[in-house]
């Protein structure tokens, strides 16, 4: 065997070991305690005027940058970790779930703002999802799949309106997008920059709905300087609502439905 041919053949098979690992250790992630398959509620304070949650303890009020939870010692609520008898002031929860400031017994109760609007979501370990979940149906790795591809960053970024999972209509930022070819076709898909500088993507394609989940995520790198970064679908994404129902995760926006199959990366959820 000459030897650059030897080298991609080894290139390759390493590149599917580390896919691998990399899905072992989703599959662990989204089946802990606190993860997405233990969402049992996202609870809306506009919903509940008198400040008390169905099945959540305790008086849950906005009060401007803050929410406000009243509690008396037989609701079982902590607070950092201690008994909660009487008036805590709260803002959003930025860590791990199971970091969150209020509890109740296992359960972890998180405080969410989107768009303004204020709301409680319940994470408890003891969910049906979570005790049904059996694994996550994804494609073998595929190095047809991982593809040369470049960042164009727009000179402002926009924000367009798209539909949630909950039905509701929420801005989705977008700071400009990724080109790649497919069999020698370009495609194109809007992406937003997070804060380390990788790359987020909402896409669907051919297979969404058909084979595969209705619509994924992808999670490009940070490019290089020059904007070339690896769109490597073998690490397409369920998004949380594929676990959960009561994620508000965003579809597509205009452009990000490609008119290609993706067979590659994550499909759907495997339930007992």
């Amino acid at each position: 065997m000459r030897t650059d041919v030897r080298d991609a053949h080894d290139a390759s098979a390493a590149a599917a070991e580390e896919w691998k690992s990399w899905h072992d250790r989703r599959t662990a992630k989204v089946s802990e305690p606190h993860g997405p398959l233990s969402l049992t509620g996202t609870h809306w304070l506009a919903d509940h005027v008198d400040g008390r949650i169905p099945a959540v303890p305790g008086v849950w009020r906005e009060d401007g940058d803050e929410v406000v939870l009243s509690a008396g010692a037989g609701d079982g609520l902590t607070a950092d970790g201690e008994p909660l008898d009487g008036e805590i002031r709260l803002t959003p929860d930025r860590g791990p779930i199971g970091e969150s400031r209020i509890a109740a017994g296992e359960r972890r109760l998180v405080v969410l703002r989107r768009e303004g609007l204020w709301a409680v979501r319940d994470f408890d370990p003891r969910s049906a999802a979570r005790h049904a979940f059996r694994g996550i149906e994804a494609t073998p790795y595929d190095s047809h799949w991982a593809l040369p591809g470049r960042f164009h960053p727009y000179d402002e970024h926009r924000t367009v309106r798209v539909e949630n999972a909950d039905g509701v209509e929420r801005g989705l930022g977008i700071a400009g997008e990724i080109v790649f070819d497919v069999d020698g076709a370009e495609h194109t898909l809007g992406v937003a920059v997070e804060p380390d500088g990788s790359l987020w993507a909402v896409f669907a394609d051919t297979t969404s709905g058909n084979g595969s989940y209705r619509f994924r995520f992808l999670r490009p790198p940070a490019p290089a300087e020059d904007g070339t970064v690896l769109v490597d679908f073998n690490r397409a994404l369920l998004p949380p609502c594929a676990f959960a129902e009561h994620f508000i995760c965003p579809f597509p926006p205009p452009g990000n439905t490609l008119t290609i199959g993706v067979p590659a990366g994550e499909r759907n959820l495997i339930a007992g």
